[in-house]
């Protein structure tokens, strides 16, 4: 059986209204829909060929291990 990745994603909302999401452990990974639904869909994709054209053994760009609000 397959050993499942989890991979961070960033959404923001674009200018132009579309949700955009970036995978931040691979360098250049970005998708983009209409709703959150339709960009989760869109990332997976986008990593699935990322990983895909890569190889499986891609080394991650870097190891997320949080994200925090700073308040000043």
């Amino acid at each position: 059986m397959k050993k499942r990745r989890q991979f961070t994603v960033i959404i923001e909302k674009g200018e132009d209204g579309y949700f955009v999401g970036t995978a931040l452990e691979l360098k250049g990974c970005h998708s983009q829909g209409k709703t959150i639904e339709e960009l989760l869909d869109n990332i997976r994709e986008a990593i699935e060929l990322y990983l895909e054209v890569q190889g499986e053994g891609a080394p991650y760009i870097k190891e997320i291990v949080g994200i925090q609000k700073v308040a000043l």
